[in-house]
This record gives structure tokens, C-alpha cells and sequence, in this order.
């Protein structure tokens, strides 16, 4: 699994013109599951997402997580995150699971988060979307499982 997690003040998800999620002050995580990814795995993922000290403190340094500010959470299924570009110039998707092992573990993982988050938002597996943010910082982690 691997989750590109950005800090923001707000984002948003919409499909088809409809705006499906909406968060302020959190983070936006695209998540993309690779073929060989088991469900167990989530629950550690999701632990260092809500975890991680990506807020800064009034002495403004990142020492706050997601739950120490009580902040908001948008999840987005990506598979493009498994995207392979180092030959040609078009990405292959090998690597990526396909929606049937794809959309279980992603489900989970939204699950596990929702456990310890407020508000949680997601947008809608295998669609197509339209993800609006405002990157805080800008604050960006790749994090693999």
C-alpha cells in the first residue's frame, strides 16, 4: 500500500459535477493498493497517517498529528500511484491491484481511520474524479507499506 498524505486547509471530491467529500483543516490522502497488498496491513497505515506529526505547535514546529488538532480527513482511491514511468512515456499499471483486491483493502483502510477520526470524507472507488485542495505548507509525505 501507499498513501501520498497532504496536509491542507481544505479539499474536495467531485464526481460527475457533484461534490461528494469536504474537509477544512486536515489532510487529503490518495490511497493506491499494489497487487501483492494483504488487508492486514491497513490498520498499521492508517495508525501512521492519523498519527504523524505533520501540525505544527505554537512554537511552529511539526509536532501535532491529525488527532492532537482534531483535524479532518479526505480519502481517495489512486491507483495511479502504482503507475510505472521509467520506460516510454506512457505509465504502465502492472503493479497495481486490480478492483477486486483493490477496493476491499481500501475499504478497510477507510474503516480503520473512521475508528479514530471525527470527520472522515471519501470520494468514490474506481470513478473518476475531481480532487480540489489547498496544500498547507505545502506539506507532502509518501508513506509505503
Amino acid at each position: 500500500m501507499r498513501i501520498v498524505i497532504q496536509r491542507v486547509t481544505e479539499a474536495s471530491v467531485t464526481i460527475k459535477g457533484q461534490k461528494v467529500g469536504q474537509i477544512g483543516i486536515g489532510a487529503l490522502i490518495l490511497f493506491g493498493v499494489h497487487k501483492d497488498d494483504t488487508p492486514d496491513k491497513t490498520l498499521w497505515l492508517a495508525q501512521k497517517a492519523i498519527n504523524l506529526r505533520m501540525f505544527q505547535d505554537p512554537e511552529g514546529k511539526m509536532n501535532l498529528s491529525l488527532l492532537d488538532i482534531k483535524g479532518e480527513v479526505l480519502i481517495v482511491s489512486q491507483f495511479t500511484l502504482y503507475g510505472n514511468c521509467t520506460e516510454g512515456r506512457r505509465p504502465d499499471f502492472f503493479q497495481s491491484a486490480p478492483p477486486a483486491i483493490a477496493q476491499p483493502i481500501y475499504e478497510k483502510f477507510v474503516m480503520e481511520v473512521k475508528k479514530e477520526m471525527g470527520h472522515v470524507q471519501t470520494g468514490i472507488f474506481g470513478a473518476e474524479m475531481q480532487v480540489a485542495l489547498i496544500n498547507n505548507g505545502p506539506v507532502t509525505f509518501i508513506i509505503d507499506r
